[in-house]
């Protein structure tokens, strides 16, 4: 009797429009209200501190660059930023401002700088509780993260809470930390320099590798020495291409603002953008570059040699205000001001355009290799955010077999379709969102309480 039953795989088309469906969910109403709400929660308990504290929290930087060794930690305050910032400047702060600018319009950018402001009571609050619950393994090296502030912090009803965010942390790196960086590299050497795709994964594979096997430490020494350089960089590009344009940025400022609560009609390639997708893509495009209420920074912020959580979660805000307010604006009023927004492009290759138009004859390198470095410090900070959540949930034994999995994941990334890669990142990041938005508002009088005796 012949069997004419066949069942076929899904192909990538029917799996993108089922993610870009559990996308729309994941990032509609319900996420978008607690990610904001949260930080403005936080914000006007801590009675604006983190406004109120930013010069103060660039002094506490500065002084960080050297650890006092009464303090306990594994990295000084200073290399837990850079480190944090290694993992939060990346595609985000290029491909992904790019793509918030093509699906949602100028707008959306007015709707991260929301998520960034409130995203810095979040980020200082991470730091607090991760500071203040972290453990010692059993190798003497400090760890801690939303997984151990809710351990430590809620008690064992709260226990699925902390495996919950360590399960979707864990495999949330391969997405916004791994295959997105390599594939957005990959795509932008491919059109700027001609590079084979495979090419640029398996160096950069080789590259990740070399840095992973030094642990927490490596990672740390060369963020603090990849981050600012290549921050000054981009941003030293993007300011000469906006001070040749400096009469239009009244003008462009107009536009975003506008456009956030009225919505982007059709212009040239750009087919327009309701509010509401200016609202969603903004927030989560937000939330991808400074990855503010995801729970990720505090992973590195907790390793830091410091007794005072409060002093670190100064230092831990300013993620957020470099990442977003300074060098995402940058990349907007860039794409916005050389008119490229409306070409139809979207990704690293619109901003490769915007930068090749505001910078004739080198302007797309500084995205290509500013894209380069950012991604591939994008990679070690997130691959140590990843094994510290796999060693929650498994045991240190597991870390080196997961480092493996890293390096090779990178390559295949590098090939893979970038629609279906930014869709599983973003759904992704809200899985990973909810459980630590819950712990902070739980833990929100002790990061009060803390805050208010800093003493």
């Amino acid at each position: 009797m012949e069997n004419n039953i066949n069942v076929e795989p899904p192909d990538m088309e029917t799996l993108t429009q089922l993610l870009s469906s559990i996308s729309s969910f994941v990032w509609g109403p319900v996420i978008l209200t607690l990610l904001l709400g949260t930080g403005l929660y936080l914000m006007v308990g801590l009675a604006f501190l983190p406004l109120r504290q930013l010069m103060n929290a660039f002094s506490l930087l500065w002084r960080g660059r050297e650890s006092n060794e009464l303090d306990a930690g594994e990295i000084s305050p200073f290399t837990a930023l850079m480190t944090s910032l290694a993992a939060t400047i990346g595609t985000g702060n290029i491909a992904g401002v790019a793509t918030a600018i093509f699906l949602g319009g100028p707008g959306a950018i007015f709707w991260m700088w929301m998520t960034a402001l409130v995203g810095m009571a979040t980020k200082y609050a991470e730091a607090v509780l991760a500071v203040k619950y972290r453990e010692v393994d059993k190798h003497g090296a400090y760890v801690g993260g939303p997984m151990y502030y809710i351990k430590n912090g809620l008690g064992a009803k709260w226990h699925w809470l902390a495996i919950a965010f360590a399960l979707f942390g864990a495999i949330a790196a391969f997405g916004i930390g791994n295959t997105i960086q390599a594939n957005s590299v990959a795509d932008v050497l491919n059109s700027t320099l001609d590079i084979p795709p495979w090419l640029t994964g398996f160096v950069m594979a080789a590259i990740v590798y070399v840095v992973l096997i030094g642990g927490i430490k490596r990672i740390g020494n060369v963020a603090s020495k990849l981050v600012p350089f290549m921050g000054v960089a981009y941003v030293l590009g993007a300011s000469i291409i906006i001070i040749q344009r400096l009469d239009s940025v009244p003008t462009a400022l107009q536009l975003i603002v506008n456009d956030a609560f009225t919505g982007t009609a059709a212009a040239g390639g750009f087919a327009g953008a309701g509010i509401m997708a200016a609202i969603r893509f903004g927030v989560a495009r937000g939330v991808f570059s400074n990855e503010a209420g995801l729970g990720t920074a505090p992973i590195a912020h907790a390793a830091a040699k410091t007794n005072s959580p409060v002093r670190q979660g100064k230092i831990a805000m300013l993620g957020t205000f470099i990442d977003t307010i300074v060098i995402c604006t940058m990349t907007a009023l860039v794409i916005i001001l050389t008119g490229s927004w409306t070409s139809g492009e979207t990704g690293a290759s619109l901003s490769a355009r915007a930068f090749s138009m505001g910078l004739p004859g080198y302007g797309e390198y500084v995205v290509s290799f500013g894209l380069a470095i950012f991604a591939l410090t994008t990679l070690l900070g997130w691959s140590y955010y990843g094994e510290r959540c796999v060693g929650f949930l498994l045991g240190e034994k597991i870390v080196p077999w997961y480092r493996i999995a890293w390096v090779l994941v990178i390559p295949v990334g590098a090939i893979m379709d970038l629609e279906f890669l930014w869709l599983l990142a973003d759904v992704l990041n809200g899985l990973m969102a909810i459980p630590n938005l819950i712990a902070l508002l739980l833990l929100s009088p002790i990061v009060f309480k803390i805050s208010r005796n800093k003493k």
